[in-house]
């Protein structure tokens, strides 16, 4: 698991990294608000380790993007992102992630009590920005399935108020 992009790009080819073959490596942080934007981070490299190994594929998961010309098998644009508290927030190394693609099941096997209480230990990261765009972007911002357009520029309900004359 990884916190963010800059974590990855530290560790990923570190040979004491704790990943085998049977791993699934999760990017944290690296959707719409935690990136910012929705960045093609998610062509998530195999460890260096593992390709001397010969392994040429894994499980990869993230709240980013990918270009279609990447390969593998990889989960991608989670939402609600891990960022603003989605379940790959509580995500630990060591934990057992399950992938059934034919039943569109991804499962976090973690007792509920110990989910529970990870949910209860979580706190928000400090937002990138304090001012300006990027705050306007952190808080209005939608989320993957959403589309990441800014929440004010989404259609509103029809009020029956006439358009405004235009002189």
């Amino acid at each position: 698991m990884f916190k963010d992009y800059a974590d990855r790009a530290a560790r990923i080819d570190d040979e004491t990294l704790d990943v085998t073959a049977d791993s699934v490596i999760v990017l944290q942080h690296a959707g719409p608000v935690g990136a910012p934007d929705m960045p093609e981070w998610s062509q998530l490299p195999i460890p260096q380790k593992l390709l001397k190994q010969g392994v040429r594929d894994m499980v990869r998961i993230s709240d980013a993007s990918m270009s279609d010309t990447s390969y593998g098998a990889c989960v991608l644009h989670m939402a609600p992102e891990s960022f603003v508290g989605g379940p790959r927030a509580l995500v630990k190394d060591g934990d057992i992630v399950e992938l059934d693609v034919p039943a569109r099941r991804l499962h976090l096997d973690v007792a509920d009590d110990e989910l529970a209480a990870r949910r209860a230990a979580w706190t928000p990261p400090k937002r990138p920005f304090e001012r300006g765009f990027g705050v306007m972007h952190q808080l209005h911002v939608t989320q993957a399935n959403k589309g990441c357009d800014f929440d004010f520029l989404e259609e509103k309900a029809i009020d029956n108020t006439d358009e405004p004359a235009i002189h």
